[in-house]
């Protein structure tokens, strides 16, 4: 089977894959916790429940799709390494499971990284190499070809893909009754792997994507049916700035997801400072995401929702600089 015929598989197949990854990655990975806020609760109008990955391995849901392509790579082809790109959560995911695999890994990082996150990811034992943020996929095919490595893009990757939806078959099974799961957006593999394991189990609930509207290229292509780009973003939402959808998540982003929302710059901050006063949570701005969505009114629940807080790899400088921008809510 081809990587472009992974999204056209039935959703039996698909679920299945999810649940392989599973057994693979159970032993190795954190079961998340769902937290609660009743002031969160109160201000949208419905029971609203955060699964923290940022409590994961890593610090990010990144590390469930990682491991799980990493671990299939053969006995043969391990000692050749491996070769990532990416601007953080997926390097330290990348490193981390490398590191616990025996296999040695380099990582793309592209100029103004999240300094944390370059430094976790040589922690872990990885080599970085930077490089202009237009020239990162380049570079890493580049030293692909150039030492036999196995490449292990961010996103648009079966096994990538897989991995990331056993967050969902964990949810399930905590919150059974959910009608509607928010997730951020940026390159897709989240939203696909958790897209898949929802509408397998769970069909009626609604999956909802979001994204900053800075980089609302996911959004755009969900309405016109084709893959349109961002070439040039400026979140905060560092874990968003991709350029597109991939040509496997699209078309599951397509058949899979119901809606995806945006919101504002302030709306995510805001979210932050919520999670930080309120729920003494530390969550980077592209996992407060889904929090912005509801707080901010782009997305209405009509009963129990999920979100997904992907991370929690932020930046002191950029932490204290959005908890300092306005003045804290009192409880």
């Amino acid at each position: 089977m081809t990587d472009n015929a992974f999204p056209e598989l039935p959703i039996e197949e698909l679920l299945r894959r999810v649940q392989d990854a599973r057994k693979r990655i159970c032993a190795h990975m954190h079961l998340t916790p769902i937290f609660q806020s009743s002031a969160l609760d109160n201000a949208v109008g419905t029971q609203v429940f955060l699964k923290c990955e940022s409590f994961q391995v890593g610090g990010a849901f990144k590390f469930r799709g990682a491991y799980n392509a990493l671990s299939q790579i053969s006995d043969a082809r391990r000692p050749r390494g491996v070769v990532a790109y990416s601007s953080g959560n997926h390097a330290q995911a990348v490193a981390r499971a490398g590191q616990m695999l025996g296999i040695p890994v380099t990582v793309v990082m592209p100029d103004g990284s999240s300094e944390t996150k370059r430094q976790a990811t040589q922690g872990y034992g990885a080599k970085v190499v930077r490089c202009p943020v237009s020239e990162r996929e380049e570079v890493a095919r580049q030293l692909q070809q150039d030492t036999g490595a196995t490449l292990i893009p961010p996103f648009d990757h079966p096994e990538v893909i897989c991995g990331q939806g056993t967050l969902a078959l964990e949810m399930l099974e905590q919150l059974p009754d959910l009608l509607a799961v928010l997730a951020p957006v940026g390159g897709g593999g989240l939203i696909s792997g958790v897209a898949i394991a929802l509408k397998a189990l769970n069909p009626k609930c609604e999956v909802v994507g979001v994204e900053p509207a800075q980089c609302d290229d996911a959004a755009r292509s969900l309405a016109s049916g084709r893959i349109e780009t961002c070439d040039s973003c400026a979140s905060i939402a560092d874990g968003t700035r991709t350029r597109s959808l991939g040509r496997i998540t699209f078309p599951i982003v397509r058949r899979f997801v119901d809606r995806i929302v945006t919101v504002s710059e302030e709306a995510i901050a805001e979210a932050v400072r919520f999670l930080f006063y309120r729920m003494k949570l530390v969550v980077e701005p592209s996992g407060a995401l889904g929090v912005a969505a509801l707080m901010s009114g782009s997305y209405k629940c009509s009963g129990n929702t999920g979100v997904v807080i992907s991370g929690g790899n932020v930046d002191g400088s950029l932490m204290a600089s959005i908890l300092t921008s306005a003045a804290p809510r009192g409880d």
